[in-house]
């Protein structure tokens, strides 16, 4: 099965807040590996918006550092899968990591 994994990125670095970040890295997965790689650009914040949005462009996965508790359910019921706590690393890092399990996703660090 294809995956498609979505990380809200500045510059190529995880933005610990995906509601404002400016691009969402998008990792295509087959099997534990990459296959593909794109970058869209996010649109103006809104509430609510992203997970329709991400969802409607076949994200199955969001790897995030910090989402609201509203943004996580969303995300849930448009049928996307939420990872939260991830460390502050470039996207590729933590996609390698993610597909390794090497990496830990620590606290949820949006309290909103």
């Amino acid at each position: 099965m294809i995956k498609k994994v979505a990380i809200p990125v500045n510059n190529g670095m995880l933005d610990g807040h995906f509601g404002h970040c400016k691009q969402f890295a998008i990792f295509d997965i087959n099997n534990k590996e990459v296959i593909g790689e794109s970058a869209i650009d996010a649109p103006p914040h809104e509430p609510g918006l992203l997970p329709k949005f991400l969802s409607e462009k076949g994200v199955t996965d969001i790897i995030a550092g910090g989402m609201g508790h509203k943004a996580i359910t969303l995300f849930q019921e448009n049928g996307v899968n939420v990872f939260v706590g991830a460390p502050q690393l470039s996207a590729r890092n933590l996609i390698d990591g993610f597909l390794n399990n090497t990496i830990r996703f620590n606290a949820n660090y949006c309290d909103h």
